[in-house]
């Protein structure tokens, strides 16, 4: 039941939150576990909705009854009447009802408490947030469309830095994908869009409407080796910012090679050697599958009878780690250009012919995978955040959208921010 006001509990408007108001009572209903706080504005003037000119006194609005922040685990309602007044200054008398900017019009929920559940909402569900705070899920829900953006405010944005690109598949058997486009800045990643697809011309689409002095502060462009990515960077952007093919997707490439070239040769040993003698190489071969560039003295040994059986395999391993060797070096483009031109003529002397198919690419794609020795970027940042895009993919169901994914995207990454107790953003 309903008590009188409680005077143990000393609850003012700004251990509350809420400006303009005083509170004039506070009551709890134990069996109901909530409290009721009745609140009254102080402002004396009502400013018209029209003109902004003061009102004169004219009735009183419904009781709002607007659920807010819970306070010693129990639900927290405000009571307000607001005021009317009547304009004398516009034609007709035009009447406004007070508003306060804790609130809107219309709502159930003061904007603390809406808050609050976005800020609930990163790292989580919509159906989590609602159960666990008692809201109805459509009511969280909507909550997203309102506070948050449906596309970045590049004037938020005070530089981009490193850029990625990179797609991910949204259904599974790799269906309907989506380019995500990211930008690092000081060791922070952040989502700059989602674009629908990978095709070359929706990516130039999203490209130019980054503002001219935001292209300027882009130092490097990182993606793997599709074309689609590279050709839209070189069409919209400057010459002089470098367009880099990751390495880690170029070392998947020769790696592929070897692994190719290693399963191969094991079959011609298997059918040459008798069953013991093949399962004597079994340490070997679990080591070669850990796809280690470098051996310890001990691993060595370990290796080395198979090595000896299959000369080929021992020269390819031999030039897969020369190649990682140079990814390793602190050396200039022009260098690694000139290192990698030796590799390919090397590798094309003897009858080895896993990595031709590789070659290719490689001459192909020289410029941008020696752009890596610049600054030695690659997008690894970018593989991170698409890593935290599939969690939030198996965690909220139905993130067909990439409208809503963006939403998603932002709410995650900003939300401690934006939504943390004590900001104030109304």
């Amino acid at each position: 039941m309903f008590g009188s006001r409680s005077d143990s509990l000393n609850i003012t408007a700004e251990l509350l939150g809420l400006s303009d108001v005083k509170v004039n009572d506070v009551r709890t209903n134990l069996s109901a576990r909530e409290i009721t706080i009745s609140v009254e504005r102080t402002r004396k003037n009502i400013p018209c909705r029209q003109c902004g000119e003061p009102t004169k006194p004219h009735d009183m609005g419904r009781k709002l009854r607007l659920r807010h922040l819970p306070m010693f685990g129990k639900e927290t309602i405000i009571e307000i009447i607001p005021r009317r007044g009547r304009c004398e200054h516009c034609d007709g008398g035009s009447t406004t009802t007070e508003t306060l900017n804790w609130y809107d019009a219309n709502r159930k929920l003061t904007k603390p408490l809406e808050h609050h559940l976005l800020f609930e909402l990163v790292n989580s569900t919509v159906a989590d947030v609602s159960r666990k705070a008692d809201v109805d899920y459509h009511t969280v829900d909507a909550l997203i469309n309102r506070y948050i953006e449906t596309e970045i405010d590049f004037s938020t944005i005070k530089a981009l830095g490193v850029l990625g690109l990179d797609e991910i598949s949204m259904k599974k058997g790799y269906r309907d994908f989506v380019t995500l486009i990211t930008y690092r800045i000081d060791d922070k990643v952040s989502i700059l869009g989602v674009v629908e697809g990978r095709e070359k011309s929706n990516v130039i689409q999203f490209l130019r409407r980054i503002p001219h002095h935001l292209q300027k502060t882009i130092s490097a462009v990182c993606c793997d080796l599709y074309d689609g990515y590279m050709n839209a960077c070189k069409e919209v952007f400057d010459k002089t910012i470098p367009i880099i093919a990751d390495r880690f997707h170029v070392r998947r490439l020769y790696r592929k090679s070897l692994v190719n070239l290693r399963k191969s040769e094991l079959k011609k040993l298997k059918a040459a050697l008798t069953a013991q003698e093949y399962s004597d190489l079994k340490p070997a071969i679990a080591l070669l599958r850990k796809q280690k560039d470098h051996f310890t003295d001990e691993e060595k040994s370990v290796v080395e009878p198979l090595f000896s059986l299959s000369p080929k395999l021992k020269q390819g391993y031999q030039f897969s780690r020369e190649l990682s060797g140079i990814f390793d070096s602190h050396i200039t483009p022009e260098v690694a250009k000139e290192k990698m031109t030796k590799w390919i003529n090397n590798v094309s002397a003897p009858e080895l012919n896993c990595f031709n198919q590789f070659i290719k690419t490689l001459v192909s794609y020289q410029e941008q995978i020696t752009n890596y020795f610049i600054a030695r970027n690659t997008s690894g940042f970018v593989e991170g955040f698409n890593n935290r895009v599939k969690v939030l993919k198996r965690r909220c169901y139905g993130l067909s959208n990439t409208t809503k994914l963006f939403q998603r995207l932002l709410v995650d990454t900003m939300g401690m921010v934006r939504f943390a107790p004590g900001v104030t953003a109304f």
